[in-house]
């Protein structure tokens, strides 16, 4: 569930920080990049808040841009990953910065953020490279300066996400790489090949 908290600053220690609104202290989590601007202790704040409730806790996170509550939303959508690594990706890149990782495909980028590591770095460009023009802005905005997909690497992690091995996903992937072939076509023609 997704609103918005006006109150208070009434303490903050990163990651927790406790929003006084008409005298109830909300607790919340926070990435750094909302910490980064929080006002000072007694000052005014108005925070784009997402509440999560499993069967053993209830938590309450705050963000002082919707895009970044859009990201942490985003993010957990991938499977494998949870609150813990969603904050982490805040505190560590930029909504901004995300949606040019994904975009370029940068696994080696992806896997300097806390938590994540090569497979899931993977999953995210998978899962997640379709959003990343949306990602940095309202919705229906680009994010600037986009980078070209190459058929043959996303098409290697689309394999190595089916099972195979990377040196085995990327001779796959070049041997039915042909001018012109889009990411389905070679992943479609690799996967034809593999059968016969």
């Amino acid at each position: 569930m997704i609103g918005r908290l006006r109150g208070i600053v009434a303490y903050k220690a990163p990651p927790w920080l406790v929003v006084d609104v008409n005298g109830v202290g909300y607790e919340l989590e926070a990435p750094m990049s909302t910490f980064y601007d929080l006002p000072d202790i007694g000052r005014e704040v108005i925070l784009h808040t997402h509440y999560a409730q499993k069967e053993d806790s209830v938590s309450l996170y705050g963000f002082l841009r919707d895009a970044e509550r859009r990201l942490f939303r985003d993010v957990q959508k991938v499977s494998g990953i949870g609150a813990k690594i969603a904050l982490a990706v805040l505190s560590a890149v930029s909504v901004e910065e995300f949606a040019r990782m994904l975009q370029a495909g940068d696994i080696t980028a992806l896997t300097r953020i806390p938590g994540i590591g090569k497979k899931t770095a993977e999953r995210m460009v998978l899962e997640l490279r379709d959003r990343a023009a949306l990602l940095g802005g309202a919705p229906g905005t680009v994010v600037a300066g986009p980078v070209a997909a190459d058929p043959i690497s996303e098409a290697t992690v689309a394999l190595q996400q089916l099972g195979y091995k990377p040196a085995e996903a990327s001779r796959m992937a070049r041997d039915a790489h042909a001018d012109g072939d889009d990411v389905a076509v070679v992943i479609r023609k690799a996967l034809q090949s593999a059968l016969r």
